[in-house]
């Protein structure tokens, strides 16, 4: 995969700079782009590996990419990028978000299973575990006391040791894209915080 990170990797070509899934490609530019095709640039949209940001990257030369791809922002495909919200994306791309999302959770689990383990307060009565979907006084009670007795492992284990949650990893997963679909939400867990 040229000038490609493999999902697994964390971080860009050079070993340091940020990532994102591509969304969509569009070797022709922008359709509203009224310039010649001569003078178009190849465009992509990524979903930011680390903050969940949604980007619009200007493709340098002819590259080999495609949808699915984790790219590096600052590595030699990308000319350029800027950060949009979800209505800039094409359909094509905000169709992939969740495939995008789940690619990202999936490469890097102990990440947010870490959330389960490290999840604390927001207010006096909001919890940051509150703010998943599905999870209310008694989960969250659950999940709180279960991590004194050891950290959680993995989904599986979360899954095993807290009856009633069943699906953590799917959990986060519906957060997640809530957060980058809906730009007006009072709390953000996972979009715009970079690791």
């Amino acid at each position: 995969m040229n000038d490609v990170d493999d999902l697994a990797g964390e971080s860009g070509a050079d070993g340091g700079g940020p990532t994102a899934v591509l969304l969509d490609v569009l070797l022709n530019g922008r359709p509203d782009d009224d310039r010649p095709q001569s003078r178009k640039s190849p465009v992509a949209y990524g979903l930011g590996a680390d903050s969940f940001a949604l980007y619009e990257l200007t493709l340098d030369g002819e590259p080999d990419v495609s949808v699915g791809d984790r790219i590096a922002l600052d590595g030699p495909a990308v000319g350029r990028y800027r950060e949009v919200s979800f209505d800039d994306l094409t359909r094509n791309a905000a169709a992939e978000v969740e495939y995008a999302a789940e690619a990202i959770v999936d490469a890097d689990e102990e990440r947010f299973v870490d959330f389960y383990n490290e999840a604390g307060p927001i207010t006096l009565r909001l919890h940051q575990l509150n703010l998943l979907p599905g999870i209310g006084k008694k989960l969250r009670n659950d999940l709180l006391d279960e991590r004194k007795r050891g950290p959680f492992e993995s989904f599986d284990d979360v899954e095993e040791r807290i009856s009633g949650l069943h699906r953590p990893r799917e959990v986060i997963l519906e957060r997640i894209v809530e957060e980058i679909r809906e730009p007006d939400l009072k709390y953000r867990t996972f979009v715009g915080r970079e690791e």
